[in-house]
């Protein structure tokens, strides 16, 4: 579960690796800028998107010092449409210019995943499903994409391989069972979700015998998915997973099963198309 406390320590995280990664020793372009130039800028999308990762931009010129000053013009999570002016900035020239592609990269990467997301929420949202992310994620920006799908409406599955049980094919032939895998999880741990993933109405039998807390139907038909959730309803919670798209997304969720778990969530999103314009020096 996504907490403020792990939120802000992943921004100052991302921020701290980014900002070390594009900057290094010092940007050399920008000292050709007078040291006392003070400018305006803005930072503009070129097309229709919902704006996430404020926070990570506030952090970057934070970072940076100076004072630089900061109008956001959208709230996070807002719709803007291609033109719209989403931030204006302050300050010095130099500072402006270096934290200028490392608050875009975030800013475009976390507004493209809480786009998808919300054309993914939007498809469904005649329905009860909850659609959740995956661990299927950009390495060392885990949160910062599930704090992006939460903000365009979808919901988070367990943060990594600490927060909850989800014993897939592999677990259970390790395991010797679906029945062993579910009590040694529920030894190990005596609280905390234990999901079981099953490929088959054989293994879905196991798994609610087993009384595993959710099951992952993967790769069910949804003709079959429908089956599914007629014989559990009301018993065990159902997830659906594996190629599901935005053709087939309505007819799974429609089958009334629980959650929808979508890979492509973060792992297809594209990054916005924004740009940054100074205004003028003083």
């Amino acid at each position: 579960m996504l907490t403020e406390e792990i939120i802000e320590r992943a921004v100052a995280d991302n921020v701290r690796a980014a900002l070390l990664e594009d900057v290094g020793s010092g940007d050399v372009t920008a000292a050709l800028i007078p040291h006392t130039a003070d400018v305006n800028a803005i930072i503009i999308t070129r097309e229709n998107t919902v704006v996430c990762g404020r926070p990570w931009v506030d952090r970057v010129f934070a970072e940076l010092g100076g004072n630089i000053q900061l109008q956001w013009n959208v709230e996070e999570g807002q719709f803007a449409r291609a033109g719209e002016t989403l931030l204006t900035l302050h300050g010095n020239a130099r500072l402006l210019l270096t934290g200028e592609r490392t608050a875009l990269n975030f800013l475009q990467l976390l507004s493209g995943t809480a786009s998808t997301c919300s054309e993914y929420a939007q498809l469904v949202a005649h329905t009860e499903v909850k659609l959740l992310d995956t661990r299927k994620t950009i390495p060392g920006l885990r949160i910062a994409q599930k704090y992006a799908a939460k903000t365009g409406g979808c919901f988070n599955h367990r943060i990594g391989l600490f927060d909850a049980f989800l014993i897939k094919e592999n677990h259970i032939a390790a395991c010797g069972s679906i029945a062993a895998a579910v009590e040694a999880a529920r030894n190990q741990r005596s609280h905390g979700l234990v999901e079981v993933e099953v490929e088959s109405f054989e293994q879905l039998e196991h798994a609610v015998d087993a009384k595993a807390d959710r099951i992952m139907l993967d790769n069910f038909s949804v003709a079959d998915m429908r089956t599914a959730v007629a014989e559990v309803a009301g018993k065990i919670e159902l997830e659906a997973s594996g190629n599901i798209n935005r053709a087939t997304i309505a007819d799974y969720a429609e089958t009334g099963v629980d959650y929808i778990s979508i890979g492509a969530l973060t792992k297809h999103c594209r990054a916005k198309d924004l740009s940054m314009r100074l205004e003028g020096t003083f």
